[in-house]
């Protein structure tokens, strides 16, 4: 495992949606874009993303398996889109290495000629981490479920990284994640002062390298603060169980009515291969 990251997944986060208000969110798109710098080098071959609102099967952690992963996005007149070439050995054998750790895991083989649909959960992160590359990497998308404990979710980050390890492959993990959706009375879920607790005490364990601390959040700030990041950040703490990183909280903001944050996280002792480029730096705090 090469690199690991937290990226936000609004559609504020894509320049081209963005013209109208260049001011929202320009502090997200600017880390979204270091973290795709940072990845670029390193030169991925796979791109493993753990998407809340891919496609899911109830109850089980689903794995969609076909030759390729295309979507598209459009706001007004703008249209963006993305494809990529799965990687159906990795995902099978992330789905093996689950499944024997005793969790629910439901593949889905798509046919050939249909590709899996990118939604905004994974095109968006993809945009930075993948979509210019040259090549561009395979993909392996991951949909948690929230039907199962906590603790399953770190599991299944243990499967990713051991697969990772396995396939030989330079890969990288994606935790596609926003943060609590109730910080303005104008958004569809209201406001509820939860949200900000809980973008405090997520950005507060990122930046003590501590996602161990997301195991004993409190479910009422989850439930009032409706984040959903919690799951995917739980799987990127099994990575690095596996794959000790050092992680840096690179940017968070709340430019709409949910909060986004960037984290970058690169193996300890490798920092140098990925580094930042000189004067780079966290650009906000919650």
């Amino acid at each position: 495992m090469i690199f690991a990251c937290v990226a936000p997944h609004g559609g504020e986060c894509l320049p081209e949606f963005a013209s109208e208000h260049p001011e929202r969110a320009a502090r997200t798109r600017a880390a979204m874009a270091e973290m795709g710098r940072r990845l670029e080098a390193l030169r991925p071959e796979v791109v493993v993303v753990a998407n809340p609102h891919g496609l899911a099967v109830p109850g089980a952690f689903t794995l969609p398996l076909g030759a390729a992963a295309a979507g598209q996005l459009a706001e007004g007149e703008a249209v963006v889109t993305a494809a990529f070439p799965l990687d159906v050995d990795l995902a099978w054998d992330i789905a093996e290495r689950a499944a024997a750790r005793g969790l629910p895991v439901a593949p889905v083989f798509f046919p050939p000629g249909a590709p899996v649909p990118l939604d905004w959960g994974a095109l968006i992160p993809l945009y930075y981490l993948g979509r210019s590359f040259d090549p561009p990497p395979r993909v392996v998308l991951i949909t948690p479920t929230r039907e199962v404990p906590l603790e399953a979710q770190v599991a299944m980050g243990h499967a990713v990284a051991e697969a990772a390890e396995a396939s030989g492959r330079r890969v990288a993990f994606v935790a596609s994640a926003d943060q609590g959706h109730c910080h303005h009375p104008d958004g569809p879920y209201g406001y509820d002062e939860k949200s900000a607790e809980y973008d405090r005490f997520f950005c507060e364990a990122v930046a003590a390298g501590d996602l161990a601390r997301l195991l004993k959040v409190d479910p009422e700030l989850v439930e009032r603060g409706k984040p959903d990041s919690l799951w995917q950040a739980l799987i990127l703490h099994g990575v690095l169980e596996r794959v000790p990183m050092r992680g840096e909280l690179l940017s968070y903001e709340v430019p709409t009515y949910f909060g986004m944050a960037c984290a970058a996280y690169t193996p300890v002792g490798a920092e140098e291969e990925g580094a930042a480029p000189e004067g780079a730096g966290p650009d906000g705090r919650p």
